[in-house]
């Protein structure tokens, strides 16, 4: 007869191989188990160790334990539509995930004028001033993403002395007081030809790349956030859901890959 450890934590196991727990996904912490399975705290902390011990989690001190990233030449799975995965940053997400993350910065500036851009057909418009931010993001040291956000300093003053290594959406509840009323993101494909002026990939031959157009809304429709970003397509698979309730609305459960 197995220990009921091994019982538990292969349950768990079989709940990342089916996909009900993803890349970066939080394992039932031990005080969920014990709740959930009537155990004590030892077998609790036992059931995660022995899914740290097989490879298929990542305890992170203070955060809990993570699944990993154990897909085909580590495909990084994102949601669209999740308020959850959008408030955790990229670099949780990838450290979560077993990844080594890192940020080159090409540009960190304010402009004046503000900026505009069009999303699902509407056009959202930041007035001045605005800063913008243009990096480069890593896992283990290969580009996977380029990324430039657009973010109000007049809803966010002072968000430039922040590190670009923040969770912004966090930063813009917690620290800011901002109510997000909405995300609104289209994602659409392209080729990248190796001498493309907006190629930062520095692959010798074409690549495919998802683009990520979206911004983040407050209140009025004050606009907090534009972002638009190139993702690898090799990379990188995406998920799209929408909530059934998001502010009090009934929505239909949708799920793409």
């Amino acid at each position: 007869m197995k220990a009921k450890f091994i019982e538990l934590s292969e349950r768990i196991i079989e709940n990342i191989k089916s996909g009900e727990l993803l890349p970066g996904d939080k394992v039932p912490s031990e005080n969920e188990l014990i709740k959930k399975y009537k155990i004590s705290n030892t077998t609790a902390r036992k059931v995660l160790s022995q899914i740290e011990l097989e490879g298929w989690g990542r305890r992170i001190k203070g955060k809990g334990t993570f699944v990993l990233n154990r897909t085909p030449e580590h495909q990084l799975l994102r949601t669209l539509g999740s308020l959850d995965a959008s408030r955790r940053g990229f670099h949780d997400y990838l450290t979560a995930e077993g990844f080594n993350p890192k940020d080159i910065i090409l540009e960190k500036t304010i402009l004046k004028g503000g900026v505009s851009t069009e999303v699902s057909n509407k056009h959202f418009i930041i007035e001045g001033p605005v800063l913008k931010i243009h990096q480069l993001r890593y896992a283990d040291d290969e580009l996977i993403k380029d990324e430039i956000k657009y973010i109000s300093l007049e809803l966010c003053p002072k968000i430039d002395h922040l590190s670009t290594e923040i969770s912004y959406f966090k930063t813009y509840e917690e620290t800011y007081q901002l109510k997000i009323t909405d995300v609104k993101q289209t994602l659409s494909v392209d080729i990248l030809s190796p001498e493309a002026q907006n190629n930062k990939f520095g692959i010798a031959s074409p690549i495919p790349v998802f683009i990520l157009d979206s911004v983040i809304l407050c209140k009025t429709n004050q606009v907090i956030e534009i972002e638009k970003s190139f993702y690898r397509g090799d990379r990188y698979k995406f998920s799209i859901i929408v909530n059934p309730i998001y502010n009090g609305r009934a929505n239909k459960h949708k799920k793409a890959k």
